[in-house]
């Protein structure tokens, strides 16, 4: 077995105890109010943190290229308050055509 294997291993051996500590939390503290109000943020706080990742970043480079106006497009249809198949299309077909036309 090389590196990459017992990497694996160790990785989903970890991730099964992460999600078995989970289960065995009590319900009190699941019930608290912080902690709700803290749950209900991490999501937003990964996934912007994805999307800054994917839009800014190019093999481990800072880059400002297309993606920026994609982002910037699907940022002012959001503020249009326009539905999310429309955010994500225009802000695809803006990305697009920046990349031709740069």
């Amino acid at each position: 077995m090389n590196t990459f294997w017992f990497a694996t291993i160790g990785t989903s051996v970890i991730a099964f105890a992460l999600k078995f500590a989970g289960h065995s939390i009590p319900q009190q503290w699941l019930e608290n109010p912080k902690l709700q109000k803290i749950n209900a943020l991490i999501p937003i706080a990964l996934l912007s943190a994805l999307v800054a990742v994917q839009t800014f970043t190019s093999e481990s480079k800072v880059m400002i290229d297309h993606r920026l106006a994609g982002l910037c497009t699907a940022v002012v249809a959001l503020l249009l308050k326009a539905p999310f198949p429309v955010v994500v299309i225009s802000a695809a077909v803006t990305s697009a055509v920046m990349y031709n036309w740069l």
